[in-house]
């Protein structure tokens, strides 16, 4: 009997995980385009990625987690420079004109990615429902890209927005291929490997590297590094360990239905019929892709977000 409870407890906590990283996933597009209002958006990753190594190091010291070597440490660098020193400045560039629920979309098409990247690295095989659902979810990009090209958005940031999501599933890839690593410390070189890059793009774009003069400009970057980054990677890092990617994978569908209501409600975002119907392409695409994975497929990789 005493054993009973402490099964059921750690059968619980993925699911907390899980709806943790959901929640907090469907939050951060918002955020991003709230801090991109006062603070330069590649500067303000620069910022992230910095306070939230800074946080991660001691934190990864006090609970004596192991520190990842060779073929773990080149994992961690590896994710650290894809995910964070190049999909995070493209995702905050590109979320200065384009949509939160919008760039939450794009990011949804992510498993169909990591399946074409798992299967090019040998990891994964396509399958025919694969192919399928990767064809109509390129086409449902189409719509929803076509119908705002057209309007308010200029292409080059949603082209930005669609490279960090590829670079991002990338990420997940080059993670998953070395599992195990402890996720604080696994996420400490990760953040701190994607600072020199953030910086670099910052000074290329001839930004301000001025720190946030008020405490309202902060408080984006506080969010994302802290909810976003610390306590988001690091729930993600453990849960990949313990789930299946094709079970955590279905945060793809769920993140846009939450970023879609929050730019809804917090800044009137609004979706026209022909990106909302891309949506729904996409998202259903998604879902038949998961789908096929759970009846016998082993995916590689999992969806990250911002």
């Amino acid at each position: 009997m005493s054993g009973r409870p402490r099964a059921a407890g750690r059968s619980t906590l993925p699911y907390v995980a899980f709806a943790t990283c959901t929640l907090i996933w469907g939050s951060t597009f918002l955020v991003i385009r709230i801090g991109n209002d006062t603070v330069p958006p590649v500067w303000a990753s620069a910022l992230r990625l910095a306070i939230a190594a800074a946080l991660l190091t001691p934190l990864a010291f006090v609970l004596r987690q192991s520190w990842p070597r060779g073929a773990r440490l080149r994992a961690a660098l590896a994710f650290g420079i894809m995910d964070f020193g190049l999909s995070l400045p493209l995702l905050y560039w590109g979320e200065r004109e384009v949509p939160s629920a919008i760039a939450a979309i794009l990011f949804a098409t992510m498993p169909l990615m990591t399946s074409v990247l798992a299967h090019a690295m040998g990891l994964e095989r396509m399958t025919p429902v694969k192919i399928v659902a990767g064809l109509i979810g390129l086409a449902g990009v189409g719509l929803l890209v076509s119908s705002e090209v057209g309007g308010h958005i200029p292409p080059l940031p949603l082209l930005a927005v669609f490279l960090s999501a590829v670079t991002a599933a990338l990420a997940g890839v080059l993670l998953k291929r070395s599992p195990g690593g402890a996720p604080i410390t696994t996420n400490a070189i990760a953040h701190a490997a994607g600072i020199p890059f953030c910086v670099a793009a910052s000074f290329a774009l001839h930004e301000s590297q001025a720190l946030p003069a008020s405490g309202a400009q902060w408080l984006p970057i506080l969010y994302l590094t802290l909810v976003g980054s610390v306590v988001a990677f690091v729930a993600f890092a453990w849960l990949v360990q313990r789930w299946s990617v094709v079970r955590i994978s279905f945060v793809s569908v769920i993140t846009p239905v939450i970023a879609t209501a929050l730019g809804a409600g917090v800044r009137h975002e609004r979706l026209g019929p022909a990106a909302l119907a891309g949506g729904i392409v996409v998202l259903g695409a998604v879902t038949l892709a998961i789908v096929a994975d759970m009846r016998g497929s082993t995916a590689t990789s999992s969806p990250h977000y911002s």
